[in-house]
């Protein structure tokens, strides 16, 4: 039995699915429901913000405590979790791209570039 929306042929358990898991709901929900159907899979998290000063914020994307509550998600689903350092990527793509926008009186969307450049380099 497959899920909806997945058109992968044969047996789910032949198919290895990368979730990228950022220590919330919708991403762990995911991950569970395709543990739950048979797929093989991995999880990674994004570390985007220096890991020392940002390991008790919480809400910040692929910072602090989100690291840490997506790999316990991992591990209670039993699937392997990695944490990739996209911080520096993350910097260049990002932020600094959002504080010279800012200057020239543009409005950015952090969230946007990150998917655009940061996020889509993993596929």
């Amino acid at each position: 039995m497959s899920l909806p929306g997945f058109d992968l042929p044969g047996d789910p358990a032949s198919h290895r699915v990368v979730v990228a898991m950022s220590g919330g709901v919708d991403s762990s929900v995911t991950a569970a429901l395709l543990v739950e159907h048979g797929f093989e899979v991995v999880g990674v998290t994004l570390q985007l913000y220096d890991h020392g000063a940002a390991a008790g914020r919480k809400g910040a994307c692929c910072a602090g405590s989100d690291i840490y509550d997506a790999s316990r998600v991992a591990e209670r689903l039993g699937i392997p979790h990695y944490v990739l350092d996209y911080e520096s990527r993350f910097r260049v793509a990002v932020i600094d791209d959002f504080v010279d926008s800012y200057a020239r009186g543009e409005t950015p969307v952090p969230c946007i570039r990150c998917n655009q450049r940061v996020s889509s380099a993993i596929c």
